[in-house]
């Protein structure tokens, strides 16, 4: 099992020191996402000076980029880091796109991110192989190349693309046609098992792929520490952020799926204000099945555990864990999961 380290929300500049301090943890990869600042500055900073590191975006909003802007971008960032960059997209949701990001909205979010990664591909196809651009969809078309514009081929063109995504329209976009899957931190195992897993497996048989051609990705949340008190703390900054998911509609299956019913009241709750009162609706037992609770010296094997071959890479979703403080045990805690 690889293990990631997520770049939080800070300047691109200071990408490089985060990255050279995760190297030195043994971390595997290094993981941007698009918050407060672009996604892919971090990444050209952090290459320079960590080599040895894998990149990602976990990830980039697709739709207020055209296929071709983002397939300049991969493509550049492939370059530089020697194929060691992996693409992340994320549909993110209507009002973000339109207006965050004042661009249109289709409503057909997983056949248009399909489409996208397509005109990406054939824009690819088109610098490392001298293929005559020409690619015609619903909602992308692509005919024009010309050497001026064209940056050539280089050493690692097969640009890994993941995507992310909860419902079963993008685990099976994901299973057809993707490299890697970045399961979104808001999950059980029931979820994964009824719901992502068999959409992925049935799309990727569909198209003569296998489950293993796709590398799954997630982020833990983690509940340690080194007494029972630094658990239960812990817990409650988990608590809190499970309650802020639970609330959101769009992630009512993960609830479902290991039959919970308190997230209408949660939902009823976040539209009166009561942001603070909402953690106490979360049962005990639900934050064990939405993440992983053990003391440190153990944490490895539970999260080895609960996982099993569901997914490849891993990372920490800590709110405020003492393992995050103590380099030592972080170090111990990336080799036991990577053995």
């Amino acid at each position: 099992m690889k293990v990631d380290y997520y770049y939080p929300p800070g300047p691109p500049e200071k990408a490089g020191t985060a990255a050279q301090e995760a190297a030195a943890l043994g971390y595997d990869g290094f993981f941007t996402a698009e918050t407060q600042h672009d996604p892919f500055f971090p990444i050209t900073h952090a290459a320079v000076v960590a080599p040895g590191l894998e990149f990602g975006t976990a990830i980039a909003v697709a739709f207020p980029r055209s296929p071709a802007v983002m397939a300049m971008t991969a493509w550049d960032l492939a370059r530089q880091t020697e194929g060691r960059f992996m693409l992340g997209l994320g549909t993110q949701v209507r009002a973000h796109v339109v207006r965050r990001f004042a661009s249109m909205w289709v409503g057909k979010p997983a056949p248009q991110l399909r489409e996208y990664i397509q005109a990406m591909r054939a824009v690819w196809d088109s610098w490392q192989n001298g293929t005559p651009l020409q690619y015609e969809g619903e909602f992308y078309s692509l005919s024009l190349m010309t050497p001026f514009f064209n940056p050539g081929p280089i050493r690692n063109p097969d640009v890994p693309v993941y995507i992310a995504g909860v419902g079963p329209y993008l685990s099976a976009l994901a299973g057809g046609m993707c490299d890697g899957f970045h399961v979104h931190p808001f999950h059980t195992v029931a979820y994964l098992d009824e719901v992502v897993l068999p959409n992925m497996e049935r799309a990727a048989t569909e198209a003569d792929r296998s489950l293993d051609d796709v590398e799954r990705v997630t982020t833990v949340f983690i509940m340690t520490g080194n007494s029972d008190e630094e658990i239960e703390q812990s817990k409650a900054a988990v608590r809190q952020q499970v309650s802020f998911y639970a609330s959101t509609p769009s992630y009512r299956s993960v609830l479902e799926a290991s039959g919970w019913d308190w997230g209408p009241e949660l939902t009823a709750m976040s539209k009166r204000g009561e942001w603070d009162k909402m953690a106490a609706a979360v049962p005990d037992e639900a934050l064990e099945e939405v993440g992983v609770v053990a003391p440190i010296d153990s944490l490895a094997q539970a999260i080895k555990d609960r996982y099993g071959d569901r997914v490849q890479r891993v990372g920490f979703y800590s709110l405020g864990s003492t393992l995050m403080q103590d380099n030592d045990a972080l170090r111990q805690v990336i080799s036991q999961l990577q053995s």
